[in-house]
């Protein structure tokens, strides 16, 4: 079995732990035979699609802790919350997500699903006590529940450089001289004259 297919900023721990921790922006690290995998978790789209493939690559995980600081803008913490809660739209836009651009691409909506019925999340952002969120992980070891059936491995197909993932109509101008596409892909603007 391929554990944890998709990369990131990740620490594996103990295959058998019940329990991951998305640190968010926060840098923490945790006992390894306590946690399944931890790291931080930066963006609302593929950030999210990562810790979704992961975890359902390992039916031992039933718990999701969230904690650390949020990442100013992106509010990635929130955007897996609400994808927990409320799934995502005909557009894979998470309904009621306030990051940026917070839409699921490459993942089935059975993914989506099963991560949503196997794990309960666990909301701790604004957390960087370790101790505090040691304490939880503890508490929730303490409440075992069964494997959630077979792992489902979602093997994460990379890109050529210089390609481009499906994009969305329009682009967010930050600035009158900056555009940035979904993919925080940064371009000038050409300036028209007399601007």
């Amino acid at each position: 079995m391929t554990l944890y297919p998709w990369r990131g900023e990740f620490t594996v721990g103990s295959e058998t732990s019940q329990v991951a921790i998305d640190t968010l922006a926060s840098r923490l690290d945790f006992p390894k035979e306590k946690v399944a995998i931890w790291g931080q978790h930066k963006t609302e789209n593929l950030g999210i699609e990562k810790i979704m493939a992961n975890v359902i690559s390992n039916p031992n995980i039933r718990y999701l802790i969230i904690c650390g600081e949020e990442v100013r803008g992106h509010r990635s913490g929130d955007s897996l919350i609400a994808l927990h809660a409320n799934g995502i739209d005909g557009n894979g836009r998470i309904i009621g997500a306030k990051g940026a651009v917070p839409y699921i691409e490459n993942l089935p909506p059975e993914a989506i699903t099963r991560f949503r019925e196997q794990v309960e999340i666990i909301d701790m952002i604004g957390t960087t006590d370790l101790d505090k969120v040691l304490e939880k992980a503890g508490e929730l070891a303490s409440r075992p529940r069964e494997p959630f059936g077979e792992p489902i491995i979602i093997e994460f197909v990379e890109r050529e450089k210089g390609s481009q993932m499906k994009s969305f109509e329009g682009k967010i101008a930050l600035h009158k001289d900056l555009v940035v596409d979904p993919y925080l892909e940064v371009e000038e603007l050409a300036l028209e004259a007399g601007s």
